[in-house]
């Protein structure tokens, strides 16, 4: 297939599912491995999948939509996109690309925490094949051996590496780097996951997890807290943040079906969710115990400890890690990749003098904040994210203008979407950010 072109002298994917692959590979990170499964167990199991699979239906068919158009129609990062709104409405686009700064700073912000969490990944996927990760005993050997990697500088060439690895990959562009790994990686990841869940499903006791997870309990709908969850686990699932999704959008072809792209991913995005709940909850229902930890106390401490007494727990061990680096490290570019544009853009560098910069940036910092880190996490995924999507969303749904709008989105569609579409993102997906955002501030330790 031949190159396709996406604004005039810009790098572009070479294929439609090149495209897909990338965002799918920007929206399956560490919330589908960490958080969803421990949120499946504590909120009912298949009761959250309810309000989960409608909160994902209404973001995707709204802001997910919003963004890759978005970038398409503009051609650029979101401070270009958010100024050339600002000019169609207003004759100056000078404010929209101040505002326009915000999901880009977001953006770094994001990465330069995730850095840490990949250099994690990578020392947990080596230290599964040689052996240093399994020779830990007990909750408390694992806890201390992940505590030293997460303190001040302990994680410092685990994380320089997994930065090398990263800044290669989008030296080589679009299509050339990004494209061609998520290709690889991403399907890579679903035969791993996948085989662990087959290989889980034959083990004795595994089935108690499956009762759970597929038992409805209607009552747990009832529970404010099912729906908040819900909400904030599809909302930071699906990578809208007004950064990742828009800059790849902008990298897009006019002759492909947005909406269609915006499905795939959220089909994709919630299959991998489903895998790791199908993989950690069974995991844990075959040592008799529940899933009542997340985060990264359940990746490096809690599941490395469970493994280690399943029979062949060395290789799920292996697969586990290399699976979930791969979507750590897809994740991180995505992440990167919003503030390396913005750099060509607005100081013409070349591509590669622009990854150099924003990498010399991440590393310096990143290395800075090994220790804080989940702090640092937490502020970004609170504030950074949920306004830098509602921002893309006014800047697109209501500054854009409703008939632009409209054919940005049905470009290349034989049948546009249907009226409820504008209405629903303009105010459904918009009000929906400004809630995640009020209680992302107000719900101790936020809801994403």
């Amino acid at each position: 297939m031949t190159k396709q072109k996406a604004a005039a002298g810009r790098d572009a994917f070479q294929s439609p599912w090149g495209f897909r692959l990338a965002c799918v590979g920007s929206a399956v990170g560490m919330g589908n491995i960490w958080l969803f499964p421990a949120r499946v167990s504590r909120y009912g199991g298949a009761t959250f999948l309810i309000p989960y699979i409608l909160f994902v239906v209404l973001i995707a068919s709204t802001g997910v939509i919003g963004e890759m158009a978005f970038g398409r129609a503009t051609g650029g990062g979101p401070m270009a996109a958010f100024g050339t709104a600002a000019r169609r409405r207003t004759g100056r686009r000078d404010w929209g690309e101040a505002l326009g700064l915000i999901p880009v700073v977001g953006s770094l912000a994001l990465a330069i925490g995730y850095s840490v969490v990949v250099g994690w990944l990578l020392k947990y996927t080596v230290g599964a094949f040689t052996g240093a990760v399994l020779a830990n005993e007990g909750v408390a050997g694992f806890d201390a051996y992940f505590s030293a990697a997460a303190s001040a500088w302990g994680n410092t060439g685990w994380q320089a590496a997994a930065m090398v690895v990263t800044l290669l990959v989008m030296a080589f562009g679009i299509g050339g780097g990004i494209e061609k790994v998520n290709k690889v990686l991403m399907p890579v990841f679903f035969i791993l996951f996948l085989v662990l869940a087959i290989y889980i499903a034959g083990l004795p006791g595994a089935a108690e997890g499956y009762r759970y997870i597929f038992v409805l309990r209607p009552k747990e709908l009832l529970d404010p807290m099912v729906w908040v969850y819900a909400l904030g686990q599809a909302f930071f699932s699906l990578s809208i943040a007004g950064n990742g999704t828009l800059i790849y959008g902008s990298y897009l072809s006019k002759d492909e079906d947005v909406p269609a792209s915006a499905r795939t991913v959220a089909f994709f995005d919630t299959l991998a969710a489903l895998l790791a709940a199908l993989v950690i909850i069974p995991a844990m229902a075959t040592a008799g115990e529940t899933l009542d930890k997340s985060g990264p106390g359940l990746m490096f401490i809690f599941l490395p400890n469970l493994f280690k007494t399943m029979p062949g727990g060395t290789v799920i061990m292996m697969v586990f890690f290399v699976a979930a680096l791969f979507a750590g490290f897809t994740s991180l570019v995505n992440l990167f990749e919003a503030p390396t544009a913005t750099l060509q853009e607005k100081l013409h560098l070349s591509r590669r003098q622009a990854v150099a910069v924003i990498g010399a940036m991440g590393l310096a910092v990143g290395l800075s904040i090994q220790g804080i880190v989940s702090g640092w996490m937490d502020i970004c995924s609170i504030y950074a994210c949920p306004v830098g999507a509602l921002l893309a969303g006014v800047f697109f749904f209501w500054v854009y203008g409703r008939e632009d709008c409209l054919e940005q989105v049905n470009l290349a569609r034989q049948k546009p979407l249907g009226p409820w579409f504008y209405p629903l993102a303009k105010y459904g997906f918009c009000g929906v950010t400004v809630l995640v955002l009020i209680l992302g501030t107000v719900v101790k330790g936020g809801i994403g």
